[in-house]
């Protein structure tokens, strides 16, 4: 007896049904990914992650010792918060996506512990290749006041559509 189910099919088993390559994707195309609070927990779990133990941190009495209204998140702890695999792209880019080519990021305000983060991809780059391109995409955050506290740039390298690449050869 068997306990393997034949009608299932894990190559089938995805989040978006829809496969994009490099040629679907367009300027101005918007990728929101979720909002979220920075919390003391998250504080945490990025200096645990990260080693970093600077008190500015992850010290509540040595910021307001200093005027701060509170513990200031690490630039990379809010960087993170751009990172692609939190939306759709991902999964929209399955079977296309080679490589995630660079990141860079301008923090342009301070985030601090309690603030609410709302961060967004848009399509600004798309140069094709042969049988790739790059899919560029600004980064950006804004706070719960609406101010954009991250502005910076993701690239990567997608596989042109099968038809695309066949004509280019």
């Amino acid at each position: 007896m068997s306990d393997s189910d034949t009608s299932f099919d894990p190559k089938h088993h995805r989040m978006i049904t829809e496969q994009r390559w490099f040629d679907d994707f367009h300027l101005g195309e918007r990728f929101p990914l979720p909002s979220r609070t920075m919390t003391e927990a998250i504080f945490l779990a990025f200096q645990a992650a990260s080693g970093d133990n600077h008190p500015i941190h992850y010290n509540s009495e040595f910021c307001k010792a200093r005027g701060l209204p509170g513990m200031l998140a690490h630039g990379y702890q809010v960087a993170i918060q751009t990172v692609a695999g939190a939306g759709l792209f991902p999964f929209l880019v399955e079977d296309s996506l080679k490589a995630f080519l660079e990141q860079s990021s301008r923090f342009l305000h301070p985030v601090f512990v309690g603030d609410t983060l709302y961060p967004t991809l848009e399509v600004d780059e798309v140069t094709p290749g042969r049988t790739t391109g790059v899919v560029g995409m600004r980064s950006m955050i804004h706070n719960q006041d609406r101010v954009l506290v991250l502005d910076g740039r993701h690239r990567y390298l997608l596989r042109r559509s099968p038809e695309n690449s066949e004509r280019a050869e």
